[in-house]
C-alpha cells in the first residue's frame, strides 16, 4: 500500500520536521509566540494547498471542503490576537497530477495524528486557545485519516508511480521543514 511505503521512506524527513516544530513550541512563552509560530504552519499549508488545488476536487476527495485548512490556522492566529502579515517565505513542492497532490496532502493531514499532543503541551505552558486547528477533527480523526489513506493507496496502486509519490511526500516534509528553519519564538 502506498500510505504505508510513504511512512516508511518518510521517516527521517518526518523526524527532521517533528524535532523543529517540538523545539519551537517548547519555546513558547506566551500567546503571542504562538501565534508566531502558528505563522509558519499558516504560510506553508496555504501554499501547498494552492499547489495541490487543481489536482483535488470533489471527484477524487469528496470530503476534502470539510477537512481543517489554512484557514483554521488563520483563525487560531487571530483568536489569539496576531494576524498573517509578516509571514515567512513558504515554498510548496511542485506538483504535476493527482497522486502527487495527495502525496503532498499527506503530509498536510497526517499531521493532524500529533496534534491532541501538541494541545496538552500547549496547556502546560499556559496556552489554552487558539488551539482547534491542532484538534483535528476531534473524535473523527481517525475516521477521516483512514477516508484519506484509502484515497491516497486507490490512487498509488501503480507501482510505475510510487517513487515520484514518495518524493513528493519528502519534499512536503522539506520544505515544510524549511519554514521553521532559523525562526525562534521571541
Amino acid at each position: 500500500m502506498l500510505s504505508q511505503n510513504i511512512k516508511e521512506n518518510t521517516k527521517g524527513a518526518h523526524q527532521t520536521l517533528e524535532g523543529m516544530v517540538v523545539r519551537q513550541l517548547k519555546a513558547v512563552q506566551s500567546e503571542a509566540d504562538y501565534a508566531e509560530v502558528l505563522k509558519n504552519f499558516y504560510a506553508y499549508f496555504n501554499a501547498v494547498e494552492k499547489s495541490i488545488a487543481p489536482f483535488i476536487t470533489p471527484e477524487v476527495l469528496p470530503d476534502y471542503t470539510e477537512r481543517r485548512n489554512s484557514s483554521h490556522i488563520k483563525a487560531d492566529i487571530e483568536e489569539l490576537g496576531g494576524n498573517v502579515d509578516n509571514l515567512p517565505e513558504a515554498i510548496a513542492p511542485v506538483v504535476n497530477n493527482t497522486l502527487e497532490a495527495l502525496s503532498a496532502l499527506y503530509v498536510l493531514e497526517g499531521s493532524i495524528m500529533g496534534g491532541p499532543y501538541i494541545v496538552q503541551m500547549l496547556n502546560k505552558y499556559g496556552v489554552t486557545k487558539g488551539t482547534s486547528f491542532f484538534s483535528g477533527y476531534g473524535e473523527d480523526t481517525g475516521k477521516m485519516w483512514g477516508k484519506f489513506v484509502a484515497v491516497l493507496n486507490q490512487y498509488g496502486e501503480n507501482l510505475d508511480v510510487r517513487n515520484r509519490a514518495i518524493e513528493v511526500a519528502n519534499e512536503t516534509f522539506s520544505r515544510f521543514g524549511d519554514v521553521f528553519k532559523g525562526v525562534t519564538a521571541e
